[in-house]
């Protein structure tokens, strides 16, 4: 493409996971990564990249908060990107194409323009600002002589330092920092170090702070300090939260926080519990009872059931009186059994 110009271009965020090489990709494919890459992003922030010189194959999951935006990638495109929409998931979802062909790598070995680049995003049904960028390949064609040394883009690119990014969700625009900073933090990780040695790192210097915090607690405790007068322990106040998830581990940070509201709940109910000036009551339970009123309520439930006792043999008795004179009446005599 002969009108494309090299220009001052920033680094874009990408979903930090490969996906691998993947020679096609069919559109119910791509939908189907969208829309799961909708929960998958709220939970792992993205990391600012140049996407050059891509390989066959290859998939990018980027986000993009203008999707229409030219996406350079260090390829010379001889075509104009072409957009189209398509109707996936039985009309549930709408996924649009951008699809651009005839590209090739300006001063590389390629020595014809056999490249091709597709991005798919959800028009509807889906998060429009996830984009999914995939290379693949068709028919070559010849490269037009005036461009085959002609690089879209200065080289080398820029390193880059921002910091990874969450993009949606309830972090959304927090940064995550690679360590903890901060003069009570402890030491730097090592250059190189892995995520799960520096998530450990940070734990482990979070623990020696609470560590910390409950020895200069006992302290003040010791000293006969008031509760009223004692200074609270240092905590993640609510205006400090967006600060310290840039820094911390989300672990660390649920840590601190589970630590600080129970520590809060615990000074509500010392002084629910202790700080009335009314003594507790010694008292026994059973010592609010007159003893006397007690058997003399026992002495009159055992005369009623004593004269109910009465009442009923005197009722069973009429009642086998009658049953005689109905049997008279009739002029049988009552059966008798003989052994």
């Amino acid at each position: 493409m002969a009108f494309q110009q090299i220009q001052q271009e920033t680094p874009i965020l990408k979903y930090p996971e490969d996906f691998g090489l993947h020679p096609n990709v069919s559109l119910e494919n791509a939908a189907n990564m969208l829309f799961r890459a909708i929960q998958t992003s709220q939970n792992q922030p993205y990391t600012w990249t140049f996407i050059d010189k891509p390989q066959e194959g290859q998939i990018y999951l980027l986000f993009m908060p203008n999707p229409a935006q030219p996406l350079n990638d260090g390829i010379r495109w001889q075509d104009q990107e072409n957009r189209y929409t398509m109707p996936v998931q039985r009309g549930t979802r709408e996924l649009e194409v951008a699809e651009v062909k005839y590209g090739f790598i300006p001063n590389s070995q390629d020595t014809a323009a056999w490249r091709m680049r597709r991005r798919y995003r959800l028009h509807k049904g889906g998060h429009p600002q996830l984009v999914l960028v995939h290379y693949s390949r068709v028919p070559p064609i010849q490269i037009v002589p005036s461009l085959l040394n002609n690089p879209v883009r200065h080289y080398p690119l820029r390193q880059i330092t921002d910091p990874p990014i969450y993009v949606m969700g309830d972090r959304a625009g927090h940064k995550v920092f690679p360590h903890p900073a901060g003069p009570h933090q402890g030491g730097m990780p090592q250059v190189g170090m892995n995520p799960q040695a520096m998530i450990t790192q940070q734990n482990s210097n979070m623990e020696a702070l609470e560590r910390r915090r409950e020895r200069e607690r006992t302290r003040d405790g010791s000293g006969g300090v008031g509760v009223g007068q004692r200074p609270g322990p240092p905590r993640l106040d609510d205006d400090e939260s967006a600060d310290e998830s840039e820094m911390l581990s989300t672990r660390t940070l649920a840590i601190a926080r589970y630590r600080r509201n129970h520590e809060l709940m615990e000074e509500v109910f010392r002084h629910a519990a202790f700080d009335s000036k009314k003594p507790l009551s010694s008292k026994r339970i059973y010592e609010g009872f007159d003893k006397a009123e007690l058997e003399a309520k026992i002495i009159k439930l055992q005369d009623d059931v004593r004269a109910l006792q009465a009442k009923a043999a005197e009722r069973q008795a009429r009642k086998v009186a009658a049953d005689d004179v109905i049997v008279t009446a009739s002029g049988h005599a009552p059966m008798e059994l003989t052994t």
